[in-house]
């Protein structure tokens, strides 16, 4: 989705919120206030027990990255009070970091500040780089985008011994999948290093590299989110695909390459 900034501003399937504008017109409009405001509606799936919920008790929709309009939906479902009302944990819609990201996205196009979803690697949650999604926002003042993780709530902050603010990632912490994949491949760093879990190397990489090639061209989410499912003898980057993967990290936001979840 090649462009100017201002294309930024446009909602896509996914972060248009509907019928919740003017619920989100209401909210504040400082980004550390909205960032807030987020954390007292959402708790991740796979950190509920840092807020002493049971995990056994999720649904189906927890580790689903939803349409802002559904996600709202559902905190609603659960308290009904208006949006800016910090919830308790357990009344809380239980989602993953991408719904956080978008969550964000969305409130800030709706004001009319170009932001977008960004997949890639954070390096504090743990001591290698993380799978994550994070919210990038283009700042008017410095004319440059920066990084937001809605999800560093005082939790989080506590357990990692995270010492930014969430609504100013120093991008030092957070590398986009095109930039951890280059930085691979020029020997700069050890694609071991990055991962969801205990699947790391290339082949997650190449993962991440097509997921955010697909959010930067307003899919959100992709056929790429079913991982998991792909049997380990596909787990590999074949030499072919170097040249097409190469290109994508280096320009992301280039026009939607087609590819299939079997390449």
């Amino acid at each position: 989705m090649d462009g100017s900034i201002d294309c930024w501003i446009l909602h896509s399937a996914m972060s248009d919120p509907g019928g919740y504008r003017a619920a989100i017109a209401a909210l504040p409009a400082d980004i550390g206030a909205l960032i807030d405001t987020i954390q007292g509606m959402l708790v991740h799936a796979d950190w509920v027990k840092e807020y002493g919920l049971d995990e056994t008790k999720l649904d189906a929709t927890a580790r689903r990255t939803l349409p802002v309009i559904e996600r709202l939906d559902d905190v609603l479902r659960r308290n009904s009070q208006p949006l800016e009302v910090r919830r308790a944990a357990e009344k809380r819609s239980t989602g993953t970091c991408r719904d956080y990201a978008l969550m964000l996205c969305s409130f800030l196009r709706c004001r009319g500040i170009p932001a977008r979803v960004r997949c890639g690697f954070a390096a504090y949650f743990s001591d290698g780089w993380e799978d994550h999604w994070v919210c990038e926002y283009w700042d008017a003042k410095s004319a440059a985008w920066h990084l937001a993780d809605p999800q560093i709530d005082q939790v989080l902050r506590h357990r990692s011994k995270i010492s930014f603010a969430p609504s100013d990632v120093p991008r030092r912490f957070f590398m986009t999948a095109g930039e951890a994949w280059l930085q691979c491949r020029h020997g700069k760093s050890d694609p071991s290093a990055f991962g969801h879990g205990d699947v790391t190397g290339l082949w997650f990489m190449k993962v991440n590299v097509l997921r955010d090639h697909h959010v930067l061209n307003g899919r959100e989410t992709s056929n790429w989110d079913s991982w998991r499912e792909a049997p380990h003898p596909r787990r590999t980057v074949f030499p072919a695909e170097m040249e097409l993967l190469d290109a994508l990290a280096a320009r992301p936001e280039q026009t939607l390459v087609e590819i299939g979840p079997d390449w």
